[in-house]
């Protein structure tokens, strides 16, 4: 039985990391899927990755951060799918430096694509979501919204802003047929980390130079070797926001390894 036969999803951040490990694990449970990113390369790997299931993907090249940019890709989405019944809202960016370092500029970029993006394109979304089938938006937070992760005050402060807000929304929306999650990956492998991607959802620099890595061994995973693949929360994303996580809205998933317990 595949979860997502006959269901609409968007994915942003759909041109790498957990976006397109998303994209590709709904597309092999049956779903049409529409995957958005900035990154057109991005998008023409996850269609390449797609192999025989690129019949039911479309991709959107689009800018969360940009208003009409957000508009217009949630738009072509929306008319491509004819409705939407799932929202994954993957993009985003980190930035890591020392916070006295760290200019308005740079603070508000990180704020402006993680929060206000993942904002905008739920707005332009919940027309069609209120029209959908099983309604569920799954957003992302991380582990920094709850725990202390150094040099990342700007990045921590957007999580925690997506966490919150993902709260209002459920509570919000409960009666009307959307249900709101969200995830919270920690320790996992991804253009976020390592700083490899191009995409919103995976670009972004390692750590400061002269970082002090003692900080940094409470991060270490508990469970297996090392970080986990994308597809590890891709699985978790896959099932929030299918009829199997019918009955879970206004809260989060951790999804770490047991790097915080």
């Amino acid at each position: 039985m595949n979860r997502y036969d006959n269901r609409r999803a968007l994915v942003t951040g759909g041109g790498s990391g957990i976006g397109q490990a998303t994209v590709l694990r709904m597309l092999a449970e049956g779903g049409r899927v529409v995957a958005a990113d900035v990154s057109e390369s991005g998008l023409a790997d996850t269609v390449t990755k797609a192999g025989d299931a690129a019949d039911r993907l479309h991709t959107v090249v689009v800018n969360i951060a940009d208003e009409a940019s957000a508009k217009a890709g949630v738009a072509d989405a929306v008319e491509w799918l004819g409705g939407l019944d799932a929202l994954v809202n993957a993009a985003g960016i980190l930035r890591s430096s020392h916070t006295e370092q760290t200019t308005v500029e740079e603070f508000e970029q990180v704020i402006r694509i993680n929060l206000v993006g993942t904002f905008l394109v739920i707005r332009e979304s919940i027309p069609a979501l209120l029209e959908g089938n099983g309604a569920a938006v799954v957003n992302f937070s991380s582990t920094s919204a709850m725990f202390a992760h150094p040099y990342m005050a700007a990045y921590a402060a957007s999580k925690g802003g997506v966490q919150s807000m993902t709260h209002a929304l459920a509570a919000e929306y409960a009666t009307r047929g959307i249900r709101f999650t969200a995830v919270q990956p920690g320790s996992i492998s991804s253009g976020m980390t390592d700083g490899s991607g191009q995409s919103q959802q995976s670009h972004g620099p390692g750590l400061p130079e002269d970082a002090d890595m003692r900080l940094f061994m409470k991060l270490t995973p508990a469970l297996g070797q090392g970080f986990a693949g994308p597809e590890t929360v891709a699985s978790v994303v896959a099932m929030l926001a299918s009829d199997d996580g019918k009955f879970i809205t206004g809260t989060e998933v951790r999804v770490d390894g047991g790097t915080h317990f």
